[in-house]
């Protein structure tokens, strides 16, 4: 089993709410405090900076864009956001009140793509500030995460409809209903085996799904950890958070999953992203960054 390095770094107090994080450009990492409306910086190794918003915005998920910047969900203020590596901010108010915008990610048409979670439907944005929603099949999905697959569309996860969408570039939906029932998928990412990984918070549970919707489910270990983020590091193992667990974990290709305890009790892991420096990093509510690198091997 792999062994693990564990690190903290404080980059916000305790009430900020850190939530998401992403890789910029620049080599830092992008952060998101949901409750102070601020996007952090922190480049590894030096002190963290952060940029202000409407303290009520309550940003969500963060992206790296395909023009350079970073963007980001307004999750209360109806808003998609954009930051330059330099701290530039511009914001884009979208057309429907009371969407709340959550997950964004980059598309392979250059655009954004995010969701809606209170008015079931997916939006697109271009890095101009034009926008387009496209309406989904199903009313109380809340539509949460979002990723770009290796088939061209665009994936994401419906924590209320029990599902895993896919919108192609022009708009046609397919939803893939979930072998369990009310496991409410949140966090989604595009593996390297043309596949997509998905976390089910409700079920305790790891998905995989198939561009032709095939999907397996690798129940934890602790099944009240309530899985929330995934991602997939630089050997495409996928790694996912558990909010209420208190760890990070993998899961193989054969669905062995391996978790590993976080240092402080009750930090609260959301978001999770491999970082500049090929470690994997996740967002603690506490207020710190944690460091995940592997330190060695044993049998």
């Amino acid at each position: 089993m792999t062994q693990v390095s564990i690190e903290e770094h404080t980059v916000a107090d305790g009430a900020a709410g850190l939530y998401a994080l992403a890789t910029g450009p620049d080599g830092a990492l992008w952060f998101t405090l949901v409750h102070s409306g601020r996007i952090g910086r922190l480049v590894p190794g030096e002190e963290p900076t952060s940029h202000r918003l409407d303290p009520a915005c309550g940003p969500s998920v963060i992206t790296p864009g395909p023009d350079g910047a970073l963007w980001f969900a307004e999750y209360r203020a109806d808003r998609i956001g954009r930051i330059t590596t330099h701290g530039v901010i511009d914001e884009f108010d979208l057309p429907t009140p009371g969407c709340g915008p959550f997950g964004i990610a980059s598309g392979p048409d250059g655009a954004l793509w995010f969701t809606e979670t209170a008015a079931d439907r997916i939006g697109r944005i271009t890095v101009d500030g034009r926008i387009t929603e496209f309406p989904l099949p199903v009313t109380g999905a809340f539509a949460s995460a979002i990723t770009a697959g290796d088939d061209g569309g665009m994936w994401f996860t419906l924590n209320q409809a029990n599902a895993i969408g896919r919108i192609d570039m022009d708009g046609e939906v397919t939803l893939h209903h979930l072998p369990t029932q009310a496991a409410a998928p949140v966090g989604i990412a595009a593996g390297r085996d043309n596949a997509l990984w998905f976390v089910e918070i409700a079920a305790g549970q790891i998905g995989r799904i198939t561009s032709d919707g095939q999907i397996t489910e690798f129940p934890l270990p602790d099944r009240t950890a309530r899985p929330h983020a995934v991602t997939v590091d630089g050997d495409g193992t996928p790694w996912f958070t558990e909010w209420a667990g208190n760890r990070v974990g993998t899961v193989s290709p054969d669905g062995s999953i391996t978790v590993h305890d976080l240092p402080t009790p009750h930090c609260e892991p959301h978001g999770i992203t491999l970082g500049p420096d090929g470690a994997l990093w996740t967002a603690l509510e506490i207020g710190a960054l944690a460091r995940i690198a592997p330190t060695d091997s044993a049998t």
